[in-house]
This record gives C-alpha cells, structure tokens and sequence, in this order.
C-alpha cells in the first residue's frame, strides 16, 4: 500500500519521511511532493493509497488538492496535517472527506495511529469491493448458465444485464458489417500440469484467453466456457486458433477446444453451446489439442460397439493367467485402435468399454464356482482416461478370480474349471487340461470327480449343453453354428446328445423354450 507525503516545507517533509519508519507500518513510502501542484501530477501514475498532506501551501492548499485527489482516486485516504489549530480548516476538510486532521505539533504515534487508521479504511474498501465483485461474478455466471441452459426469452431484465456485460466485454450481439451473427460458445480444457495443480492451469489459461480475446469467460470442473465476438469469417478463427497456441506455448500444455455455432442474440446461445457439447465430447477422438467445430464430427458414422469373439478369448486367457502387465498392454492397445478409429464417436466408444467390462463379468460368471462375489466388483464411473478405467476394473475381476482360488484347497480344480467353460468351443481332453494345471491326468481326475460329483467327460457334456441352451434362448444363431461354438462339429451328435440332456432337439427347444430346462 503507496503512502505520499505533500507539503512545501522541506524540514517537515524530510521529518515525516525520516521519523517513521512506513515500510515496518506496511506502507511503501512514495517520493515526497513539495506542492500541492507537483502531487497532482504525479498522483494519476503514482495512485497513491494514502496522502499526508499539509493544509495550507503556496498555490494548491490541502483542501483544494484533497478535493482534486477525490475527484480522480474516491477510494484515497487523505489525512491533513496543520500548524493551526483551526476549528473551520477542520470542518471544511472533513467536508471533502479528509480522512483526519493533526496537528504538525502531533506526536509521532499520533501519526503513526493516523496512517494506520487510513490504512484499515483502505483495506476494508478492499474487503467490500472484493466481496461485492465475487458476488457480481457469481450473479453473472447464473445468468450466463440459465441463458446457456434454458434461454432467457420471458426475462427482459436479465437479457439486458446480459448484454451490458457483454459489450463491456467486447462481445456484442449486433452483427457488425453484414456478419451474420455476432457470438459463440467455446469450450476449452487444458491438461498436462499434476493432477493437484489443475485448477491453478485453468485459471491461468482463463486469464490468457480473457487477455488475447474479447470474450466472458466462466470456469467449472470440466472445462473453461468463453463466449468469444464471431468475427464471420476464417481470420475469426485464426485469432482462436492462435489465443489457443499462446495457451499452449505459455504454460506448457495442451488445450482441446470446441467451438459452438454462431449465434446472432442470446436465445441462440443456447444453441450454439449444445454444439460445442457435442464437439467437446469428442476429446481424445479428434486428437488431444486443436480447435475443433461440427465439421470435424460430421462424417463420424460410428465404429464397433462390442468385443470380437477372438477378443473376447484373449481377455479370458489374459484374465485366467494372472498377468497384470499383460493385461494393461491389452487394455492399452484396444482402447488406442478404439481411440484412433476415424469412425468412431463418444457412444460407439462408450459402448466398446462397456462391452469391455462387461466381457470380464462374463467370464468371471463363466470361471465361478461360488467362491467369488461379482458384488464385490468396482463400477465403471467413466471418469479419466478409458484405458485406465477399464484396466482398474479388469483388474479386479483378475485379482477376485485368484484370490477366490487362493481360499481354496484344490484351487487347480476350479481354475481347470474356468479353462473348460472358456474353450468348449474346440476338443479339450482330460490330458490336456491336467496339463494346463500342472497335474498328472490321473489325480487331476480322482480330484476332479471327488471335488465335482461328475466325471471329466461328464461335466464338459454338461457345460457344453448349458451353453447350447443359452444360445439358442438369447440369440437367433444357426443350430449349425451352435453346435460348432460348444465344441461339436457332427451336427447328428450334437442333437443326439443335446436331446438326451434336454428331452428336445434344440430345433424343438428353441420353439418352446419356455419349457423347463433339464438340464
């Protein structure tokens, strides 16, 4: 805080700026003036906060040079310090909102008290304007909500309180030189800075772009929203382009944006911010910084929605094995071919990872032998980068599946079990599984009978035929090609076998599948 001493006595200046010791009162000690006149043209560059002048000087007198000083600086404390204990000098000054009178025979703590009395009435307007700005800026930012959300058509009051901030901004809603419209809705995020310091790199590319661009800005958790002055042609966007870039260059970042349509008066705002929605949500899609508008999503059909049935297998080798680095490297390769497909858009992709996730419960249901609980499962909160969501709850269902056979004694038996169910569509003997779990075949099956009430052969027919009947129930699939997913390649046999267990040929099955399953 910047305190000026005015008076045209060089002793009583040179006392007051010696005396007392302003940087340990928390006041930065400006140059002295030595008239009235001198104060009055320095005091516009200077802006001092505090003014300790004399009240009767050659020229310019304090009462004259306080009015002056109050005419340009109302918020500058002014105390008047005098030789002459005159009751009406003090009135007058007072009058011109002196702050306070002294005498020049005041003693220095009286001064001192004087100073920081300014002090604290400079601070408290501080305190006052600062909270009156939050809630102006609160108030505006409702505004610019509800125009953004739900439009403003039936409050007159609030479109012009809209307006006048605006055009204070420089974003007017009059089409200049035949432009057809005069605003957009742009969203931006910036990354790159420590997950902690996000909130400080957006405020600081707020304050850049608020700088380069005519513009008003408003902050939340996902995004900066700025409605930036349609220039109506490509120069308009060249200038978003380079604001971006300084952004970019300045805090060493990156910053993704979309850019809404154009809007000519504040009922299509609302419009225009529903486009930028809809190219905000395709970060990640059309590349992880740049300027983007509906253009660049136009052609985007959509790509795949669910896993391939080789997909599928390999999470559930990756998923039995245990491996985790591996299953990152998988969950990371899909999700960048996912990412980089040029079809591809934010529901295609949603459904992908979904499809993802929900190929992992499938399994895990599959591997299953009552010693896990999919309770136990995290949910996806689509939140963050994909690949590491998915890898999180992918995760889990790995570690639930081994911790369930850790728990148990003959935990091989229930890992050849989850084996068995994820390869029923090819041969599978009994040596074969037995290897997968490191046992000789002959234990393997004691163990296996004893831990499973069934034989080998027995309980792979079993599986088989529950499959059959799963697929038949929830798809429109071939018998053929049923037959040929659950390991049987003679379609005779397969309907042999599958009647046996069922009392129907799956043909018959399929018809009435509303019968009860005998299996």
């Amino acid at each position: 805080m910047r305190i000026m001493i005015v008076d045209d006595e060089v002793i009583i200046r040179t006392g007051l700026c010696t005396v007392i010791d302003w940087k340990e009162l928390g006041l930065e000690l400006l140059p002295a003036a030595s008239s009235g006149e001198e104060a009055l043209e320095r005091i516009p560059e200077e802006k001092p906060h505090i003014v300790l002048t004399d009240i009767r000087m050659q020229g310019i007198d304090g009462i004259q040079l306080a009015r002056e000083i109050k005419a340009q600086l109302p918020d500058t404390e002014i105390v008047i310090l005098t030789g002459y204990d005159d009751f009406t000098y003090a009135q007058q000054a007072l009058r011109e909102g002196v702050t306070d009178y002294l005498l020049k025979t005041s003693r220095p703590e009286e001064i001192i008290k004087a100073a920081l009395k300014a002090k604290q009435n400079v601070m408290d307007k501080w305190e006052t304007m600062k909270q009156e700005n939050l809630q102006q800026a609160a108030l505006r930012n409702q505004l610019l909500d509800r125009a953004l959300k739900r439009g403003l058509h039936d409050d007159a009051e609030a479109r012009e309180q809209l307006r006048v901030w605006f055009q204070r901004n420089g974003v007017d809603v009059r089409p200049e030189s035949g432009s057809a419209a005069a605003m957009q809705v742009m969203l931006v995020s910036v990354s790159g800075w420590e997950a902690g310091l996000t909130e400080l790199l957006q405020g600081a590319a707020q304050n850049i772009l608020f700088e380069l661009l005519p513009c008003v800005t408003l902050m939340n958790k996902e995004h900066l929203l700025l409605v930036v002055r349609h220039e109506g042609s490509g120069s308009g966007q060249a200038a978003l382009e380079a604001a971006l870039k300084r952004v970019t260059d300045t805090l060493k970042c990156t910053a993704y944006a979309a850019l809404g349509t154009a809007a000519q008066d504040y009922e299509s705002l609302k419009d225009s911010y529903l486009a930028a929605k809809e190219v905000f949500a395709y970060e990640g899609l059309l590349g992880p910084q740049g300027l983007f508008t509906l253009a660049d999503i136009r052609e985007r059909s959509g790509g795949r929605t669910v896993l391939t049935e080789k997909e599928e297998a390999e999470l559930a080798a990756i998923l039995m094995s245990g491996n985790a680095t591996e299953l990152r490297h998988w969950v990371n390769q899909r999700v960048r071919a996912l990412m980089e497909d040029a079809l591809a858009t934010p529901i295609t992709v949603q459904g992908y990872l979904q499809s993802m996730i929900i190929a992992g419960h499938r399994w895990l249901e599959r591997a299953n032998s009552s010693q896990v609980s999919l309770n136990q499962l995290p949910s996806y909160e689509g939140e963050g980068r994909p690949e590491e969501e998915v890898f999180r709850i992918l995760t889990a269902v790995m570690n639930l599946f081994h911790q369930g056979l850790d728990q148990s004694k003959y935990a091989y038996v229930y890992k050849s079990i989850a084996y068995i169910r994820d390869n029923l569509h090819q041969p599978i003997s009994l040596q074969q599984v037995a290897g997968f779990v490191h046992i000789h075949p002959n234990h393997f099956s004691e163990v296996f009978k004893r831990e499973t009430g069934c034989t080998y052969i027995e309980f792979v027919t079993q599986e088989r035929m529950k499959r059959a009947v799963d697929l038949l129930q929830s798809t429109q699939t071939k018998v053929s090609d049923i037959a040929r997913r659950v390991g049987y390649e003679d379609i005779k046999y397969f309907t042999q076998q599958f009647k046996k267990h069922t009392g129907q040929t799956p043909s018959e099955y399929r018809q009435g599948s509303t019968g009860v399953d005998k299996i």
